[in-house]
């Protein structure tokens, strides 16, 4: 059975930073993209950023792009998630995703992990 389990969340004030981390459990992740989703009150999921095994293929949202480094450790099957500058429309619960193949920014990922807080004061 596959666990992704988030970490890093919190309260942060804007303009400050925080790291997410993503450890995967239960599979070989081998050619497994890996990646974050968000979801803020009343908004609908959205992508925010994916990075393929090799680490040579990466997507990043618009919103957020310049803000954002994803990496991975594929020895510990992690992907992290350094995010700068956060501003308070960055408050909302950041998924990690994992899908066999390439990096995509629609839905179409096979596993999802529970979530963590974010939440950005102004």
């Amino acid at each position: 059975q596959v666990h992704l389990v988030e970490s890093g969340g919190g309260l942060v004030q804007a303009g400050g930073s925080l790291r997410l981390s993503c450890a995967a459990s239960g599979r070989s992740f081998v050619s497994h993209a890996m990646g974050w989703f968000r979801q803020a009150p009343g908004k609908e999921r959205e992508f925010v950023a994916a990075i393929s095994w090799s680490g040579c293929e990466i997507l990043y949202s618009d919103s957020m792009k310049g803000r954002l480094t994803i990496s991975r450790d594929n020895a510990k099957n992690t992907v992290y998630l350094q995010m700068n500058s956060l501003k308070p429309e960055d408050t909302a619960v950041y998924y990690c995703v994992t899908r066999r193949g390439r990096v995509v920014t629609n839905m179409d990922y096979d596993y999802w992990g529970q979530g963590t807080q974010v939440t950005v004061s102004s």
